[in-house]
């Protein structure tokens, strides 16, 4: 498994001076897995079909809602913790603390280590391991990278360093 990163120039905020630094910022290529395409992958391996595994997810997230809506977490063993929690007003007093004081519910996934990506380089099964490349080669590897490519003359000014900051890179908001 390859995921493709993009070298992204981030200003620092506090530089008056526009500096900043190059983080590897992961790209998502075409199309999101859908219900429908993981429901046929299951069924290939397994003996269920496609049909089954469609009803008992979809009923799972019926349940799960349920479940986090009465005020429960929702543990899977080894894929993680769903749980609530609320963007609220604070207030000076106690007794001004109330409901209408949330602002936004929203759902948290705290991932099981069991799916965690590993990035040790000394993993031996290779579906627990993730290669990176960036997408100046993986466009050519697809024999798609064009002349005056903006990426190629970014990296020759940075050196072609692509690494993270000393925090270890910066992820991608997904809100921008």
């Amino acid at each position: 498994m390859s995921v493709t990163y993009k070298p992204v120039f981030r200003a620092n905020p506090r530089m008056q001076d526009g500096s900043g630094k190059y983080y590897p910022q992961l790209i998502v290529w075409g199309k999101s897995a859908t219900l429908d395409t993981l429901a046929e992958q299951m069924a290939y391996a397994s003996s269920l079909t496609k049909g089954d595994i469609k009803s008992v997810l979809t009923n799972f997230v019926t349940e799960m809602r349920r479940e986090l809506y009465n005020g429960h977490s929702v543990n899977i063993d080894g894929f993680g913790v769903f749980s609530l929690s609320a963007q609220s007003v604070g207030t000076e007093k106690k007794k001004d603390c109330v409901a209408d004081n949330i602002k936004a519910v929203r759902i948290n996934f705290r991932a099981s280590s069991a799916i965690r990506p590993n990035l040790d380089p000394a993993t031996t099964r290779a579906e627990d391991r993730i290669d990176f490349v960036d997408l100046e080669t993986q466009l050519k590897r697809l024999n798609l990278q064009g002349e005056g490519n903006d990426l190629a003359e970014d990296e020759e000014e940075d050196g072609g360093n692509a690494s993270g900051g000393e925090d270890g890179g910066v992820t991608e908001d997904p809100l921008t």
